[in-house]
């Protein structure tokens, strides 16, 4: 894949740096990598029309704003054909922050984050129930997050 869309190692270090602190300034990113601020200015540019880079976020502890619930919901689908709708659909649910097609039990594996048990009550009661194709849900209610993190996509020297 790589190699179709044209990234080199050099790439390949940038975006392992940027995934690490996005903050970072495109001179002092040049800096660590020898190379000058605008090339990397070229570099990000060209990853951004590429599609690879989307956009940066902002990590935030959700826990410290009021939102102490996360939840991961399996959901069975009445035919597996029907999840390009039913993810349609479940984009419009705000507190859904991820989905994923999957193989095993569940065709789907969503991602929630509520801020108390009611409002996690409602997302599957009121808003979940009336996506037609959803056969039936499971939910899991994580009690805690150790770490998240992105890999390291750096080729080795």
């Amino acid at each position: 894949m790589a190699a179709t869309l044209n990234i080199d190692k050099l790439d390949l270090q940038i975006i392992n740096e940027m995934m690490r602190n996005a903050e970072i300034s495109y001179a002092d990113l040049g800096k660590k990598l020898f190379v000058s601020g605008g090339t990397i200015h070229v570099r990000m540019k060209k990853l951004h029309e590429m599609g690879v880079v989307k956009g940066t976020k902002l990590q935030v502890d959700l826990k410290m704003i009021g939102y102490d619930v996360i939840a991961f919901i399996g959901i069975y689908l009445e035919k597996s054909s029907l999840y390009d709708t039913v993810a349609k659909e479940l984009k419009k649910i705000p507190e859904i922050t991820r989905i994923n097609y999957t193989t095993g039990n569940y065709s789907i594996f969503a991602e929630v984050v509520c801020k108390d048990i009611e409002q996690l009550r409602r997302v599957l009661h009121d808003e979940l129930q009336k996506v037609k194709g959803i056969e039936r849900t499971e939910t899991i209610i994580s009690l805690e997050e150790e770490f998240t993190r992105s890999i390291n996509v750096a080729p080795a020297d």
